[in-house]
């Protein structure tokens, strides 16, 4: 199916000890097994030849307290398997002139192709000063900004996820800027839909939800006017990609909007 997920991290068995706050999130989703086993380079393709992905977007993360996956350590995914695996960085927020110096390394150096910043993570939302030179120098280096958006599944607060008035503002301040929200927006999924019609360079991956659960006016935006603003999403290891690939056959989508979804959308977007 040529699928590219557009949000995954590294299966590494360091979540438990480095992300506390994810470890109900995957108990309730089946994966706990994931907490604490590794799950190698060459296994992880293994899993997605099973499901039938072709690539995944696979990101760094960093919180306040350090590093959860570097940049370098993405990249040894990238260099063993160019074609199946597509660098995401990541930053230090807190310290902002050394971010954006490693925001420059890892696409230039280390060939990632996006920056992602989950705002639940440093309790700042997507519209905060510390933000604004990573904009800056993502329009400069010509890629997306991926963030997320909506209710914070793990054990952390929410309002960060809010889509208006914090995605809102960078929109309008960064209109260059291409942004993707991650984790649909639910509760607040009809404001990411309105951002995604309103701002020409917003878009909106799917990842964290099962196709079974994608909420009906989602599917509506993809199936009509928002067919080229929809990108599949994981968020794996939370959701296996069997289970998702299986169950998107359910969805009843065209052979269209079906491609754009799965792979032509993010093709464009991130410039594959």
């Amino acid at each position: 199916m040529n699928a590219i997920d557009a949000w995954a991290q590294p299966a590494n068995g360091r979540l438990r000890e480095k992300m506390p706050e994810v470890v109900r999130l995957l108990e309730k989703s089946g994966t706990a097994e994931l907490l604490d086993r590794a799950m190698s380079i060459d296994e992880t393709v293994a899993h997605m030849d099973a499901a039938g992905v072709d690539k995944l977007m696979l990101a760094a993360w960093c919180r306040p307290e350090g590093w959860v996956f570097s940049n370098d350590e993405i990249a040894a995914y990238t260099r063993a398997y160019p074609q199946r695996f597509v660098g995401v960085a990541t930053v230090d927020l807190s310290k902002p002139v050394a971010a954006v110096r490693e925001l420059e390394r890892a696409v230039l150096e280390l060939g990632c192709k996006a920056l992602r910043i989950v705002p639940w993570l440093w309790k700042l939302p997507p519209n905060h000063r510390l933000y604004y030179p990573l904009y800056v120098k993502c329009i400069e280096l010509d890629i997306p900004f991926c963030t997320q958006v909506g209710h914070t599944g793990p054990l952390m607060p929410s309002e960060t996820g809010r889509p208006v008035p914090y995605l809102d503002e960078v929109a309008l301040d960064f209109p260059e800027l291409r942004i993707v929200g991650g984790h649909i927006g639910h509760p607040w999924t009809d404001e990411m839909i309105g951002l995604a019609w309103k701002h020409d360079n917003v878009f909106i991956d799917t990842s964290a939800y099962l196709p079974r659960y994608y909420p009906p006016q989602l599917l509506q935006f993809m199936r009509s006017y928002g067919s080229h603003k929809v990108l599949f999403g994981s968020n794996f290891p939370q959701l296996p990609l069997t289970r998702c690939m299986q169950q998107l056959e359910e969805l009843g989508l065209s052979a269209e909007v079906q491609a754009r979804f799965l792979h032509e959308n993010a093709r464009r977007i991130f410039k594959l």
